[in-house]
């Protein structure tokens, strides 16, 4: 499993509206600087989280985002569902049930499904509030 430009900006972004929560509304051309990542990148991410509910937005000069629940409310797991989709390592696993003819007599499914489980059960243990408390979060490349 590799994941992508999109998802690990996505969860940069995340962390940096957790950090500075505080000073309400900020702007992508801040985040952008800070980040180091084009305001053109983030503006296709922004999209996707604000559909899904996660950041909020407002417009004008005070605009810009904000996290829509508290850092503790966030998964890593559930950020990167947004960018990448499915965590699956292989593909016959993005569907429940399996949508494989070779499923019964697969050897390697039960690996395939423990390997699921293991990125899920980590991904969805830590929040964005333990990035965060971490303090790690912007010496370390996610």
């Amino acid at each position: 499993m590799k994941i992508s430009t999109k998802g690990r900006y996505a969860l940069r972004l995340m962390i940096d509206l957790a950090q500075h929560d505080a000073a309400g509304y900020i702007p992508l051309r801040d985040i952008s600087k800070r980040q180091e990542i084009s305001a053109k990148y983030l503006e296709q991410i922004v999209v996707q989280l604000s559909r899904a509910g996660f950041v909020t937005s407002t417009r004008g000069a005070q605009g810009g985002y904000q996290l829509a629940r508290h850092p503790s409310e966030y998964t890593v797991g559930e950020i990167l569902r947004i960018t990448e989709g499915s965590l699956a390592p292989v593909a016959c696993l993005e569907h429940d049930p399996v949508e494989c003819a070779r499923a019964e007599d697969c050897m390697t499914l039960d690996f395939w499904r423990g390997l699921y489980d293991a990125v899920n059960r980590y991904v969805d243990s830590v929040t964005l509030e333990d990035l965060v408390s971490s303090g790690k979060t912007l010496n370390f490349s996610i």
